[in-house]
């Protein structure tokens, strides 16, 4: 039987859908140099939280698959795995109406001034009602950075509130982002200066990473929230940080940071004009039963010796290991 190493364990469908099917080793750490003999044993890594690096994967001979219960593949040395012939599966589409969701759970989180009603009320504080801070969505504007499946469905939950959608995104043609009654712009400090609230969906990749930094934040309104719902690198911490802190901008509601599982002494969660979740914009439970359960059928799948589509290294197959396949 297989031996499945697990960085964390599954939500509990993906836990029934392994039952039986493979011997589960769960260190409940996905760091790999500290789990490195437990993936020795492995022949196929399901990795949560955490990083897989070149040096692990070239000490695991065994290790057939590495699975990302999501689409986010900035944890796995992608290269290392194709050169060693192992498919990377990933769970794309799974999670786009939940991001996108959680995305607007923020903004009117944001526009309401929900966060420091909630506190004030509880300490008795009635009267902050009359800070007048709460302002209303329709007639304002979305930037929407990354016109992806995330990216598309947030600027669809938002302009059914009303507000308007601009869209940044290179590698999107005008004309569709117009047949969708939005405005397009393909300069991304002109797009970042229209919205009432920018909202990142790119993914984490060398050209994206520490991408919004001073001048994007700088570009924004100072009534502007500034929306990270994607991965925590692609932006400038400290440059965050400052225009916050300085109230360049409004304020930020964030469910990704560069270094997670969050610190409790991290800058950002000093401040109050911050709303902070703990990556789990994907956790909904509908959402996270499809993705388990998707990662466990591609596991197994390449464990049989299939070539699972859902890869993100497609070019895998190309390796002598699979020429038999």
């Amino acid at each position: 039987m297989d031996t499945i190493v697990l960085s964390h364990a599954l939500y509990q469908p993906g836990m029934d859908a392994l039952a039986g099917k493979a011997n589960l080793i769960i260190p409940d750490n996905g760091n790999s140099d500290e789990i490195i003999e437990q993936l020795k044993q492995a022949d196929a890594y399901i990795l949560r939280i955490g990083k897989i690096d070149r040096k692990a994967i070239g000490a695991c001979p065994k290790l057939k698959v590495i699975t990302r219960p999501g689409v986010g593949v900035d944890s796995v040395d992608v290269a290392a795995a194709t050169e060693h012939g192992i498919p990377v599966v990933i769970c794309p589409a799974a999670n786009s109406h939940a991001v996108a969701e959680h995305t607007l759970a923020l903004v009117f989180a944001l526009s309401k001034n929900l966060l420091e009603s909630v506190e004030e009320t509880r300490k008795g504080n009635f009267s902050i009602r009359s800070k007048y801070a709460a302002v209303e969505l329709a007639g304002k504007t979305i930037t929407v950075l990354g016109f992806g499946n995330i990216g598309r469905e947030a600027a669809w939950l938002c302009s059914a509130v009303g507000m308007k959608v601009c869209v940044y995104d290179p590698y999107i043609k005008k004309e569709d982002v117009a047949a969708l009654n939005y405005s397009y712009s393909d300069d991304m400090l002109e797009a970042v200066g229209q919205g009432d609230f920018v909202s990142t969906h790119m993914p984490s990749l060398p050209a994206t990473r520490g991408m919004f930094a001073r001048k994007q934040f700088a570009a924004m309104k100072k009534t502007a929230f500034f929306l990270n719902c994607a991965r925590g690198d692609i932006v400038n911490e400290p440059d965050m940080i400052e225009a916050l802190t300085n109230h360049e901008i409004a304020g930020a509601g964030l469910d990704v940071l560069a270094d997670e599982p969050m610190k409790p002494d991290h800058p950002l969660m000093q401040l109050p004009n911050v709303i902070l979740t703990p990556h789990m914009a994907a956790q909904t439970q509908e959402t996270t039963e499809k993705t388990v359960l998707m990662a466990v059928e591609g596991t197994l799948a390449v464990l049989r010796g299939k070539k699972w589509p859902n890869v993100c290294n497609p070019e895998v197959y190309r390796h002598p290991k699979w020429q038999n396949a």
